[in-house]
């Protein structure tokens, strides 16, 4: 059996490839606009293409062009996106609007315009708006190569540009105001995002529609975010997880043939964003649980140690069975009692502690920003000749 075979045939292979790279555009452009806080904007960005596309259609009628020319609607949703997010910036520059209130402007102007074109361009006797509110909500089926393999190569320049201007676009999304002060052109770098954001939406309006796209933008970036801290690895988890999305819902929609794709496509992202939550070994819920539990634990045997080596009682029983199963303890004549190792573990525990205070006490600026910097081995964080100071020091 061949790989297109065992995608389900030649149609289905084309609409999984082209997802799968609307996918791994979508992820990589939409990392920096989620570390900018422009979401919204994305939003709005996508509802605002809906009046170009009804528009594009009329002016292909009224100069006797396929008025469903997929070209011709494209571009017309290019254009009416470019002026959205042209009137969201002039709405927060010039006015004391903040940029929220000229998102939410914007998008339900645009959108609400879009309708009432669609409506008259239903009561037309030209077919009805067949063919145009497909991009409402997206048509992958129909995907044909041609198509995928544009998608794909828009897809390459997006990742591309974002490649070639990764210094540029770093800066701006941590330090907007740095950069202007250092020089750097930080309204055309702003451009150059929203343009890659605008071709990404343009792109993905047949695939997912324009209400979802902005779900596929946002989406694999913020489940990257659980990840990693490092911007580098983020895009390329964010890319990875987009191009999972694409695939992975094309080919569900296409083995289950009344699963739309699109909505499919933002189900199977959502679903990496909740693995993502709970599982990443950076942020997720049950690494971050098991490492606040193992810092507990760490506090407790520590204490219970030092408490019972000073006379100062045995600790609870819960955390005595645990201290017994780990060799720290032992059941003597009198209860509890450490055992060899256990006076050993005991023993550094207190010299780790203290030399840390001393340490908090004397060089408190240059204290370390590890979580829990009072309980690592304080000779595996700072230098020797430090740790030999406060030793000697008392």
């Amino acid at each position: 059996m061949t790989l297109v075979e065992a995608l389900g045939g030649w149609n289905s292979a084309v609409v999984l490839a082209g997802a799968t790279a609307l996918g791994v555009a979508a992820g990589t452009v939409g990392t920096f606009m989620l570390l900018r806080k422009r979401s919204l904007v994305s939003d709005a960005l996508s509802h605002a293409t809906l009046p170009g596309i009804a528009i594009a259609f009329l002016v292909g009628l009224a100069l006797g062009v396929e008025g469903r020319s997929l070209p011709l609607l494209l571009a017309g949703a290019a254009a009416s996106g470019i002026v959205g997010v042209l009137a969201i910036q002039a709405i927060s520059r010039h006015t004391r609007l903040p940029e929220d209130a000229a998102i939410g402007a914007v998008l339900s102007v645009f959108f609400g315009l879009g309708v009432v074109l669609l409506s008259y361009i239903q009561s037309l006797p030209t077919g009805g708006q067949a063919g145009i509110k497909t991009f409402i909500l997206g048509q992958t089926a129909a995907m044909r190569a041609p198509e995928a393999a544009a998608l794909g190569l828009l897809a390459l320049v997006a990742v591309a540009a974002v490649l070639l201007f990764f210094k540029e676009l770093r800066l701006l999304a941590f330090d907007q105001g740095f950069a202007r002060v250092q020089g750097w052109p930080a309204g055309r770098i702003d451009l150059l995002l929203m343009a890659l954001v605008t071709l990404v939406t343009v792109v993905g309006l047949q695939t997912v529609g324009l209400i979802l796209i902005i779900a596929l933008l946002i989406t694999p970036a913020a489940a990257a975010r659980f990840w990693t801290d490092r911007l580098g690895v983020m895009t390329a988890i964010s890319a990875a997880i987009g191009g999972l999305a694409g695939g992975i819902g094309a080919h569900l929609s296409a083995r289950f043939a009344d699963l739309p794709a699109g909505a499919v496509i933002v189900l199977v992202a959502a679903a990496l964003f909740v693995l993502s939550f709970l599982f990443a070994p950076a942020r997720g819920v049950v690494a971050r649980s098991v490492r606040h539990l193992a810092l507990r634990l760490r506090v407790a045997e520590g204490t219970g140690l030092a408490d019972l080596a000073a006379g100062r009682g045995a600790p609870p029983p819960l955390l005595g069975r645990w201290l017994s199963l780990r060799g720290l303890l032992r059941r003597g004549a009198a209860g509890w009692e450490p055992t060899d190792r256990g006076r050993t573990v005991a023993a550094a525990a207190r010299r780790n502690r203290l030399l840390w205070d001393r340490f908090l006490e004397r060089h408190a600026a240059l204290v370390p920003a590890t979580a829990d910097w009072g309980l690592a081995p304080i000779d595996r964080v700072l230098p020797p000749d430090l740790v030999r100071e406060l030793e000697a020091n008392p």
